[in-house]
């Protein structure tokens, strides 16, 4: 559900251990038994992962309960190759990084997800956009993306809703890439509509986003998005790194800013649209918009995948390998918030909450998007 960077091959790897006892440093050669797999794991995921200052999962008591476990499996034997994934769910199941994928050849081990299915108020995704076109006036744009990425085209709707309310959604971000595309598209036109509506009609009174069912994207859609609405930055939080081998060896924290992309700024009412699926660029456009004190969210507690995904060569940590048997997916760099929290592993709350209610959406009533369009007036 989650846009993710494919791991294509080996990534750059630190080579030292940050535990001074217990596991060996890990090498590069593809482990020849269980017990060197488990330790080239366990010493990876020590370096790379970037929440082990919030995370509560002991991950020393992991090693200590776990290293006998893998010492007796057999990595020739089908059934210990089975038991394996079933241990390494356990070992991960508490893990707070909404990122955090593990891959293996035949399965693939996504704790979020885990957890979302667990949730006695689970529902399923919804796409929205579709929806969204009964609200709009007429001469409303559809346009779309098959070229950048045939397998997850990009979709966005944009328009007016009651003649005075500029309207834009979109099923992921990738924007940016679209729009500057030289082989063409339908998102250019919609784009240009949408940008010259925003700064140029003095009737446009107020903007409605919706990023429900956005699973993220390029980051760098933030600046290309968020920034059309302001003349001057906007600090929206800060992002810090790892450093080093350490478990707990980061950078200092980094400002992050939009950059304004705009002449001036927008000054009415902009509303965001939000689920418990707007993730990763998703959420992070809906909590960097906010930092604007005109800017509002409706709907839902967004996912809570905060950490971008990037190849571990550009950072010190992130996604890795323990090639041939695994592919790990996991944040390559930590979020907080202008109000000093990390809202990894538990979402981002509305300003004004409104429940999900799929009857109501089926017979035509978006409660969320009335409530938006209230807001809006």
């Amino acid at each position: 559900m989650r846009i993710i960077i494919i791991i294509s091959g080996l990534l750059l790897l630190t080579s030292v251990s940050c535990k001074k006892s217990g596991p060996a440093p890990f090498s590069d050669s593809p482990p020849a038994t269980f017990d060197q797999l488990f330790d080239d794991f366990w010493n990876k995921m020590n370096v790379n992962y970037l929440y082990w200052d919030i995370d509560t999962t002991d991950w020393d008591g992991v090693y200590r309960r776990y290293k006998p476990v893998f010492s007796k499996l057999d990595i020739q034997n089908d059934q210990d190759l089975a038991a394996s994934v079933r241990y390494f769910r356990e070992m991960t199941e508490g893990l707070i990084d909404h990122h955090f994928v593990l891959s293996f050849m035949d399965s693939t081990i996504d704790p979020a997800i885990d957890r979302v299915l667990r949730d006695p108020q689970y529902r399923s995704p919804l796409s929205y956009l579709v929806h969204d076109e009964s609200y709009l006036d007429s001469g409303y744009l559809i346009g779309s993306d098959y070229k950048t990425d045939p397998a997850n085209p990009l979709i966005a709707v944009a328009g007016k809703i009651q003649k005075n309310i500029l309207f834009f959604g979109c099923n992921r971000f990738s924007l940016g890439a679209s729009f500057r595309s030289v082989t063409g598209n339908s998102i250019q036109p919609l784009l240009n509509y949408f940008f010259s509506e925003l700064q140029g009609d003095p009737d446009v009174k107020a903007v409605i986003l919706d990023v429900r069912d956005n699973p993220g994207g390029d980051v760098a859609d933030l600046n290309f998005l968020a920034g059309r609405f302001t003349n001057k930055p906007v600090h929206f939080g800060y992002t810090r790194y790892k450093s080093g081998n350490g478990r707990l060896n980061y950078t200092p924290w980094i400002t992050a800013d939009i950059s304004p992309a705009s002449q001036k700024s927008f000054s009415g009412p902009v509303i965001i649209l939000a689920d418990r699926y707007s993730a990763s660029m998703g959420e992070i456009f809906a909590m960097a918009m906010r930092a604007m004190p005109n800017c509002k969210i409706v709907g839902e507690t967004t996912f809570g995948a905060t950490g971008p995904l990037v190849e571990n060569a550009v950072y010190n940590a992130g996604s890795f390998n323990v090639s041939p048997y695994i592919a790990v997916e996991t944040s390559s760099s930590e979020f907080k918030y202008i109000d000093g929290k990390i809202y990894e592993g538990k979402g981002f709350a509305p300003d004004f909450p409104v429940s999900f209610n799929r009857a109501a959406i089926n017979s035509g009533i978006d409660s969320q998007m009335n409530k938006a369009i209230m807001l809006a007036k």
